[in-house]
């Protein structure tokens, strides 16, 4: 009974994942189509350098947006039903992206018009990868027994790095053997309508999937709260749960985003906020150009950042198989100390202006510290540390902070490296020794507690913290 119970979870929790996937998907697939986007667009219409940067780019806006309504909602429709909303967007994106001339029946004559169109596409899509991000997570987070929450929030990072791997090959199967004409005026539109296909996906397979049992109890719908329940643990544990989840709503369904203090908003703002200040995606962003910078030719720049893309993955699962072992703060701080060695390594070769095996050393210490610690835990910890309450306002907001401090790095990181590669690479990581010292000192430790047990926690200090401040 235990294991098909354990099932049931796993195959909903898969289900999740594909917002994941989705997101990776979507943020990667421009890599394959950047460079006959500039020949199709930027070339055909005169266009500037920076035009093309902001329509490569464009997606992160959307990204923005997402994270910051993703509260509102899912708050107001649900958790599954914002999933739904999530998949539309990914599959008009997709298709949007990929024949922008439909609006206009002006097929095969690039335009300002077209180029508008597109924009607004990507940005649709990025509306989607910001609702998946929030919201996949707090889903997985609301559903999943408190012994195994970890591994199974964990997997939506897996799956994010599974979609970037993935669309890399789709990409590549789609250039492969073609002419470069082919490829700048057809190849780069099936690459954006690929997409469309684990998006319908997605959207099928949400109608098979329950609304969280949290959720369900924020609406008075404690009957099918219950009967989800009944399916993750046994009777007596299901209503023991219940009763859990109702008492945390003890004083209204809804609260205010500081009703349970300050620091708790800052501190899951902050986790996103550094999971970007260390430089992550300067890495996977542009590793084939760091390389490139550093002396490799382009095909050896393209294997060494197979070889980091796979180093990701391996050490994601190192991630999923001990984050509810070992606890998510000694995993953080670990990770800290890797990243913070790999970039002081990689600025130590910047400044010395040398080439050679040790870079990729360097930066394959930083990725994989940054895959098994920061990458899938701040996601854990942002759909566990928030009360019920107030979870799906305070998601968004940390969200919606992770994709602007993601825009800021990425945009920054060109200029920061015409001043000097050195100092950019020793600025993540000073990053990344701040990073260990905030889990240190702030971040609570959650394995093993249901959001509940967190949250009576939270509120328990809260009112020392009271008590402190008025005996003062």
């Amino acid at each position: 009974m235990k294991r098909n119970k354990n099932t049931y979870i796993v195959l909903i929790t898969l289900v999740a994942t594909l917002g994941g996937l989705l997101f990776g998907y979507d943020t990667a697939v421009i890599s394959g189509a950047e460079g006959s986007l500039q020949i199709y667009f930027a070339e055909s219409l005169s266009l500037s350098s920076f035009v093309h940067g902001l329509t490569v780019s464009s997606a992160l806006i959307g990204c923005i947006i997402g994270g910051f309504i993703s509260g509102a909602l899912s708050t107001k429709f649900g958790r599954k039903y914002t999933l739904i909303i999530a998949a539309i967007l990914f599959s008009i994106s997709a298709l949007g992206s990929a024949y922008p001339e439909w609006l206009f029946f002006s097929f095969g004559e690039p335009s300002f018009a077209l180029l508008f169109m597109f924009n607004v596409y990507r940005i649709i899509g990025g509306i989607g990868v910001g609702l998946a991000s929030a919201v996949s997570p707090m889903y997985i987070g609301e559903i999943a027994p408190s012994h195994i929450r970890g591994r199974l929030v964990s997997l939506n990072q897996f799956a994010i790095i599974f979609g970037m791997l993935v669309v890399y090959f789709v990409n590549w199967g789609i250039a492969r053997g073609q002419s470069a004409e082919w490829i700048n005026e057809v190849g780069w539109r099936y690459m954006f309508a690929s997409e469309a296909i684990p998006a319908l996906l997605f959207l099928v397979l949400l109608f098979a999937v329950p609304e969280t049992p949290r959720y369900l109890a924020s609406q008075n719908q404690n009957d099918e709260a219950l009967k989800i329940l009944g399916k993750i643990y046994n009777q007596a544990r299901a209503k023991a749960t219940l009763s859990e989840i109702n008492q945390s709503f003890d004083e209204g369904k809804r609260g205010k985003l500081f009703s349970f203090g300050v620091p708790i908003v800052v501190i899951g703002i902050l986790l996103s906020v550094f999971q970007q200040f260390v430089g992550i995606n300067v890495a996977l962003y542009y590793a084939p150009r760091i390389f490139e910078s550093m002396g490799a030719g382009r095909d050896a720049s393209m294997f060494q950042t197979i070889i980091m893309g796979l180093v990701n993955v391996i050490f994601t699962i190192i991630a999923i198989l001990t984050v509810d072992k070992f606890g998510r703060k000694p995993l953080l701080i670990i990770g800290s100390i890797g990243m913070t060695v790999g970039m002081f390594g990689v600025a130590g070769m910047a400044y010395a202006n040398a080439i050679g095996i040790a870079t990729l050393i360097f930066i394959i210490v930083y990725t994989a510290s940054f895959m098994m610690s920061w990458g899938p835990i701040v996601w854990v910890l942002i759909s566990e540390i928030f009360p019920n309450k107030i979870r799906g306002q305070a998601v968004a907001i940390a969200v919606a902070a992770q994709w602007a401090a993601n825009y800021l790095v990425s945009s920054t990181y060109p200029m920061m490296m015409e001043f000097s590669g050195g100092l950019t690479y020793t600025f993540y990581g000073v990053m990344s020794i701040l990073s260990a010292f905030f889990v240190w000192k702030f971040v609570p430790e959650t394995r093993g507690k249901s959001l509940e047990q967190l949250e009576m926690r939270l509120k328990d200090s809260s009112k020392e913290e009271m008590e402190r401040s008025s005996a003062h």
